[in-house]
C-alpha cells in the first residue's frame, strides 16, 4: 500500500509539474502572419505613420482591429483599445527675424534656427576658434558667439551621421556657452555642415515635442537662441563691426496622440493580477525630403516588426494562455521622443507595482539573421540580473543568437539604449530589456520598406521575446530589480 501511494505520489507530481512548465507555443506564430501583418502597417496607406497626424490615428485604428482578431480585449481607457494623451508641438514661426546690421538673412534657406525658444536679443559678434579651449576662456558674456563647424572629436562611426551632425556639433558648444552668459551662438557651416543643410532644415523647421510634464511649455525664461549660416558667411562675420539683432518667435499647439493597449489574461487565479509588458511603437517619420523619388518614411523595421510580432505573441497567448496577464503595450509617439511609453509610464492602465517586467523591442527585422543584441543587459545599463538571465535562457533554448555585447556598452557611439520605449519604465524602476537587431543603413530613410525585412530574422527575433515572455509569465517568482542603473549618456 505504501509502495502504491508512492506512485500515485510521483504520477501526481509528474502531471502537476508538466502543467507547471508547458513549453511556449511557438508553433502559434507564422512566418505568414508576420509578414502579412507587417505588409499592411509599413504599406504606403499610412503614409509613414507621423505622431500627431491623422496617419498615426489611422493606423491605431487598425492595431486596435489587429489586436481583437489576435485574441486581445482591450486595455486602454474606459473600457478601449485606447489611451489618449495630448501631444504638444512648439515651432518657430515666420515671424522670426536674423539680421546683422542692414543684412537680413532669410528664414531657412539663408539661416537656420537650431534652438526653439522665443528670445529677442542685440549683441556684438565674437569669432572664436573651434576648440573647447579656447570657448573656456573668451569673455563670452553677452556676446554673439561666432563659430566655424568642425567635426574634430565628433565620432563618424554613427547611423545618419550627415543628417546628425549638426545637432552634434551645438551640443558641444552650446551648454558652455549658455553657462558663461553668451547672448547667441552662431554655427558657419563647414562643408560637411553645408551638405547637411537640405537634411536638417525640415527637422528644424518642424520643432519639439512634448507631453504634459515633459517638455510641454516652452522654456521660461527663454533659452540662447541659436543659429547655422552658409559658410559664405564666414569672413563677413569674421570682419565686420555690426551687431546681431534677432528675434525668435515660437507658438506652442497640440494635437491627439494615442497608445494602443490590449491584454490576454492569465489562468492563475492569484497571477493573473500581475502583467508581463510587450512593449513597441507604432508611429514613423511620415512624409519627409526626397530619397530618388519615395518621401514615405514607412518604418517597416522601426518599428512595424514589433508590432507585428507583438501580434504574433498575442495569438500564441490565446491559444495557450500563461499564468500571469500578457499586456500589449503599442506606444505612440517614439519617434517625438519616447513620448507614448512615457505618458504609459507614468499613467499606466493597469497598477504600476503589478507590471514584473517590460520586454521592449525595436528594430528587429534586419541584418545578420543569427546575430541579436540584448540592450540592458550588463552594467551599467542592467537594472534586473533575474530579467536577463531569463532573457538569456530563451535564447538557449529557442533561437540562439550570438549575443552582440558592443551595442549595450556605455561608450558605444550610438547610445541605443537611451534610444528606446523601454527607458521610462527602467526609470520607474520597473525590470526592462530591449531586445533588437541593431541599426542598417536603410534606418530612418525611405527605405525601410517591407521588402527588405528578413523574415526568417523576424520571426526568430519574435520567437525569442515570446520565449521570455512565457518563462516570466509562467515563473513562481518575479524578477528583481538591481539598484544604481546609469539612466544618463
Amino acid at each position: 500500500m505504501k509502495n502504491k501511494l508512492i506512485l500515485i505520489f510521483f504520477a501526481f507530481s509528474s502531471v502537476a509539474f508538466s502543467q507547471t512548465i508547458k513549453k511556449p507555443l511557438v508553433s502559434a506564430i507564422t512566418v505568414k502572419d508576420l509578414k502579412s501583418d507587417l505588409y499592411q502597417m509599413a504599406g504606403d496607406h499610412f503614409n509613414g505613420r507621423e505622431a500627431g497626424t491623422l496617419d498615426e490615428l489611422k493606423v491605431s485604428m487598425w492595431l486596435a482591429d489587429k489586436a481583437k482578431e489576435a485574441g486581445m480585449s482591450p486595455a486602454g481607457d474606459d473600457g478601449t483599445f485606447f489611451q489618449f494623451f495630448d501631444l504638444y508641438r512648439h515651432q518657430v514661426t515666420s515671424n522670426t527675424k536674423f539680421k546683422i546690421g542692414q543684412k537680413e538673412y532669410k528664414l531657412w534657406s539663408e539661416v537656420l534656427i537650431a534652438e526653439t525658444t522665443n528670445s529677442r536679443v542685440e549683441a556684438p559678434l565674437l569669432f572664436i576658434d573651434t576648440t573647447i579651449d579656447a570657448v573656456e576662456k573668451a569673455e563670452v558674456k553677452g556676446k554673439a558667439v561666432v563659430i566655424l563647424a568642425s567635426k574634430e572629436g565628433i565620432s563618424d562611426e554613427i547611423s545618419l551621421f550627415d543628417r546628425r551632425y549638426p545637432g552634434l556639433f551645438k551640443q558641444k558648444y552650446y551648454e558652455l556657452l549658455a553657462s558663461k552668459g553668451a547672448a547667441a551662438l552662431i554655427i558657419v557651416a563647414d562643408e560637411l555642415g553645408e551638405k547637411s543643410w537640405s537634411q536638417v532644415e525640415p527637422q528644424m523647421t518642424r520643432g519639439i515635442y512634448g507631453i504634459e510634464g515633459n517638455r510641454d511649455k516652452i522654456p521660461v525664461p527663454a533659452r540662447m537662441p541659436a543659429f547655422w549660416l552658409h559658410n559664405d558667411q564666414l569672413e563677413f562675420l569674421k570682419n565686420t563691426k555690426e551687431h546681431l539683432l534677432a528675434e525668435v518667435i515660437s507658438e506652442t499647439y497640440k494635437y491627439p496622440s494615442v497608445n494602443v493597449v490590449g491584454k490576454i489574461e492569465g489562468i492563475d487565479v492569484k497571477l493573473k493580477n500581475e502583467y508581463v509588458l510587450f512593449s513597441g511603437h507604432q508611429d514613423h517619420d511620415g512624409v519627409r525630403q526626397k530619397y530618388g523619388q519615395d518621401s514615405i518614411y514607412n518604418g517597416a523595421d522601426d518599428n512595424a516588426s514589433m508590432c507585428a510580432a507583438m501580434l504574433g505573441i498575442a495569438r500564441a497567448y490565446k491559444k495557450q494562455p500563461g499564468k500571469r496577464t500578457a499586456l500589449f503595450v503599442f506606444h505612440g509617439s517614439e519617434e517625438r521622443g519616447l513620448l507614448g511609453s512615457s505618458w504609459y509610464a507614468s499613467h499606466p492602465t493597469v497598477p504600476e507595482k503589478d507590471i514584473i517586467a517590460v520586454l521592449n523591442g525595436d528594430m528587429i527585422g534586419r541584418n545578420d539573421v543569427n546575430q541579436a543584441a540584448l540592450l540592458g543587459s550588463s552594467a551599467p545599463h542592467e537594472n534586473s540580473s533575474d530579467l536577463v538571465a531569463i532573457a538569456k535562457r530563451a535564447n538557449d533554448e529557442g533561437p540562439k543568437f550570438e549575443l552582440d555585447k558592443l551595442w549595450d556598452k556605455p561608450e558605444h557611439p550610438e547610445y541605443f539604449f537611451f534610444r528606446s520605449d523601454h527607458i521610462p519604465y527602467v526609470r520607474k524602476g520597473i525590470p526592462a530589456v530591449f531586445f533588437t537587431s541593431v541599426l542598417h543603413s536603410q534606418y530612418h530613410t525611405p527605405m525601410d520598406e517591407s521588402e527588405n525585412i528578413d523574415y526568417v530574422k523576424l520571426h526568430k527575433m519574435t520567437e525569442w521575446i515570446y520565449r521570455t515572455g512565457w518563462m516570466l509569465s509562467n515563473e513562481t517568482e518575479r524578477p528583481k530589480i538591481l539598484p544604481k542603473v546609469k539612466l544618463e549618456r
